[in-house]
């Protein structure tokens, strides 16, 4: 709003003039000189006072909060005439445009006031610019009730920029370490260009490049990414998976979430001593599949959440390609998180529950194995708080450490052992369910409290079953039930900047002959998903 002040023009005569009506014919040229003295007196303008100037401001303070009063007790009506874009030089006025669409439908000016912040965070979030400022101003005075919005940016000075960070990725079961290297609005379209790179704990590793592309002529954010994934799960379950594709996030926003994968699959058994029924599944195949991600987050943390909800759904159908390589599937997971504050030492009960299932389809479906990669395998050090998206953790239990599992073939110049990690293979199965509940506090220690360092109590439970190949109708839901493996424990939670620490021992209430887990201390690394 712009204030303009204006001049004050007076008489520094103070309204008393002397006018001699006598002239004398020897004083003519004096009489002159005197009149042209007073004219000048006249013209010129007497220059406000402070006490003009305190009054002035008193008076647009007042309609200053004059103006809050009417925004905070009713609707003041207002409409944008104009948006002024300021700062660019390399991004379009295009791109800046599509952000600062929505500010131009408002009709108040609280509805303009909340639009400014929205329209802020979209361009922050574009991250090619330094800064964003948005400034309201009054409209053209023949225009009553209008205001012009002015945004001005500062274009990041360097655009090339680099990150290392750790992640949980559910694909990989495992959290990672990943370096991405970026370059920033080549084109001046907002487009993002990075490559990265990604190791993990379990012989994972990642190579790949990708270019986001925001929001803008009408055109919905697209994200294409070419990667180059490599796997090793011989340890675990006899095979290596390699993966050369392309993925496009076609769809993506605060809760919704929509990817197309095309990939080449290759899956091997260097050590030639995979089960039958990993043999099976070994060679080429093509994946061509749709996900889509609904998920909202009302937790108040993502590392220690104390209050709030948190729900998920993913569903995914492969077999997209008319190829008989094709893996053909439907899988559907769920996830419910509740954490409920309890009133003493900051402490809160988080209760969680997870399922997901996977099926086969096509011609002779009931008789045909889910594929592989894309089945349920549970266990792993990662923390159920942090993975939030489907049946995955389970406390106590090594990276695919239960469920069904196959011996694996002997080589005749192997001797043969008898430990279940190097005789059996994990299969992974097509039902999978998972439930926690964890108790955490404060310790009394101010200076753990100050680091966010505290306590917990937990226990977490879950199954995995096999339903293909006709084995659904062996299935019992008491008898899974009754089969759920279970685990408790304490440990101490240090939660930093980039994961959650835990320090934890677990003791096993109840698993089976092959499952991979046992009661002792064990250390997770966990990042939210």
């Amino acid at each position: 709003m712009a204030v303009e002040l204006e001049s004050i023009s007076g008489n520094p005569s103070n309204g008393e003039e002397d006018i001699d009506e006598e002239d004398e014919e020897g004083e003519e040229d004096e009489g002159e000189e005197d009149e042209k003295e007073d004219l000048e007196e006249d013209i010129q303008p007497e220059w406000p006072n402070s006490r003009t100037l305190e009054s002035r401001a008193r008076r647009e303070r007042a309609k200053v909060e004059n103006l809050f009063r009417r925004i905070q007790t009713e609707t003041v009506p207002l409409r944008v005439h104009d948006v002024i874009i300021k700062g660019n030089t390399k991004t379009k006025d295009s791109l800046i445009e599509a952000q600062t669409a929505l500010l131009k439908d408002v009709s108040s000016m609280q509805d303009l006031l909340e639009a400014s912040k929205v329209v802020n965070f979209r361009l922050q979030a574009l991250d090619v610019f330094d800064s964003v400022k948005i400034t309201l101003d009054s409209g053209p005075p023949e225009l009553p009730g209008t205001a012009n919005v002015v945004v001005e940016v500062v274009e990041t000075k360097s655009p090339l920029s680099g990150e290392v960070g750790a992640y949980t990725k559910g694909e990989a079961r495992s959290s990672t370490i990943e370096g991405t290297v970026k370059y920033k609005n080549i084109f001046g379209y907002g487009d993002l260009w990075d490559a990265s790179l990604a190791y993990g704990g379990d012989h994972m590793a990642e190579v790949s490049s990708g270019v986001y592309l925001p929001r803008f002529r009408g055109l919905a954010p697209v994200t294409a990414r070419l990667f180059l994934l490599s796997q090793d799960w011989l340890k675990f379950s006899s095979f290596k998976e390699r993966s050369l594709g392309l993925s496009l996030g076609l769809v993506s926003s605060r809760n919704h979430d929509l990817v197309y994968t095309l990939s080449w699959r290759i899956l091997t058994d260097p050590s030639q001593m995979a089960s039958r029924s990993i043999r099976r599944q070994l060679g080429h195949g093509l994946l061509s599949s749709l996900k889509y991600t609904f998920k909202i987050d009302r937790r108040n943390s993502h590392l220690r959440p104390t209050r709030g909800y948190a729900f998920v759904s993913t569903t995914q159908i492969g077999g997209l390609a008319p190829d008989s390589r094709s893996l053909r599937f439907l899988r559907q997971e769920l996830d419910l998180r509740y954490a409920v504050p309890l009133g003493f030492l900051r402490s809160a009960l988080n209760l969680g529950i997870s399922g997901g299932l996977i099926f086969p389809w096509g011609t002779g479906f009931l008789n045909m194995p889910s594929p592989l990669p894309e089945r349920f395998f549970l266990g792993g050090n990662l923390s159920p708080i942090c993975t939030l998206g489907g049946p995955i953790a389970l406390y106590g239990f090594s990276t695919r450490g239960l469920g069904p599992t196959e011996p694996r073939r002997q080589l005749q110049n192997n001797p043969t052992d008898g430990s279940s990690e190097s005789g059996r293979d994990y299969l992974g199965g097509d039902l999978a369910v998972t439930a926690f509940a964890d108790f955490s506090f404060d310790f009394p220690s101010k200076w753990c409290q100050s680091k966010g360092i505290h306590g917990h109590m937990f226990a977490s439970a879950g199954n995995i079953d096999k339903l293909t190949e006709n084995a659904y109708q062996n299935f019992s839901v008491r008898k899974f039930v009754e089969s759920f493996r279970t685990s408790v424990g304490v440990g101490i939670v240090v939660p930093t900047n980039l994961f959650r620490l835990e320090l934890n021992y677990c003791y096993m209430l109840k698993k089976f002959d092959y499952d991979h887990g046992k009661s002792g201390f064990r250390v997770s690394f966990s990042t939210p998903t």
